[in-house]
């Protein structure tokens, strides 16, 4: 039987996920988590669904198995893709949360009706994701690009000191001078002008949980007039809708005082898993979320 006091779990096929899992502890500060990085099988998005629906399937069963978790996460666009429908039915009772590019939220604040797309090749080319861009291609004009290669450099450059990436960059080459910088500028100046003109594109959907790490490139590439959606806010609000709904949410028990004890520290609630790596996982966890890497263990997963 589910438990309130039971973890949320969540998982990416790498650190990308971590970007949702921000804003999960934003939402919900006195909830537990796991989360999982499926770093040695990464970047899902470039792997048929055959494998990242087996791997949903077993990772899922672990977290399940293992931690007892109460309601999943699965902050992979490819791999909601590729599998959310079949895991919805071998696990009818846990509160399930799936990522889909945010193109509904696009549409509500283009003011152009041109909007852009970025994902990997997985995601944008699911039947999935092809139903729900049918269902609105009468709504705006949308430019689907493909970032082959960019999630895996995120993933790469987190192993790159700050300080280097800063002085590559004051070294006169903000974009271009690191991996994930270069491949922003070829694939953003293959989508068309952005801004803020009519025909241009005025918002930027970022189709990856790992693309809001480069958030500062991609603003030096489009300009400040284009608006970015991402899926971590609505994935939080959802989440905490569905424990809600099921009675699941645990809520910060009241003082003898009458008023509500502190939740408990982040480090303390948090448990981070990875396939691969720990150093990545680490690295990661201390630059995007301030947390130590005593919060970090490498676990096998067949």
């Amino acid at each position: 039987m589910l438990q309130a006091s039971s973890p949320i779990g969540v998982f990416d096929s790498g650190v990308g996920g971590l970007s949702v899992l921000r804003a999960l502890l934003a939402a919900m500060p006195s909830e537990r988590f796991v989360y999982l990085a499926d770093s040695a099988n990464a970047p899902y998005g470039e792997r048929g669904d055959a494998f990242v629906a087996a791997r949903t399937h077993a990772i899922t069963q672990y977290l399940r198995t293992q931690h007892h978790i109460k309601a999943l996460v699965v902050a992979c666009n490819t791999a909601t893709a590729a599998a959310i429908h079949e895991v919805r039915g071998s696990h009818p009772e846990l509160p399930l949360v799936g990522l889909e590019p945010a193109i509904k939220p696009a549409l509500a604040v283009t003011k152009t009706g041109h909007v852009g797309v970025i994902g990997t090749r997985g995601t944008l080319t699911s039947a999935k994701f092809g139903k729900l861009m049918a269902s609105l291609a009468d709504q705006a004009h949308f430019v689907v690009q493909p970032c082959d290669g960019l999630a895996h450099a995120i993933e790469r450059s987190v192993a790159l000191p700050i300080a280097t990436i800063a002085t590559i960059a004051t070294a006169g080459s903000p974009v271009g001078g690191t991996e994930t910088g270069a491949l922003c500028e070829r694939y953003v100046h293959a989508m068309g002008p952005f801004g803020a003109a009519p025909g241009e594109m005025d918002t930027l959907v970022l189709g990856c949980t790992h693309y809001i790490f480069v958030a500062h490139e991609l603003r030096a590439l489009v300009g400040p007039d284009v608006k970015f959606i991402e899926t971590g806010e609505p994935v939080a609000r959802q989440t905490r809708r569905l424990l809600e709904a099921a009675g699941l949410l645990h809520e910060t028990a009241p003082s003898d005082h009458g008023t509500e004890q502190q939740p408990p520290d982040t480090t303390a609630k948090v448990q981070l898993l990875t396939t691969g790596p720990i150093a990545m996982l680490e690295t990661a966890a201390q630059r995007w979320l301030q947390l130590p890497a005593h919060c970090c263990r490498t676990v096998s997963i067949p």
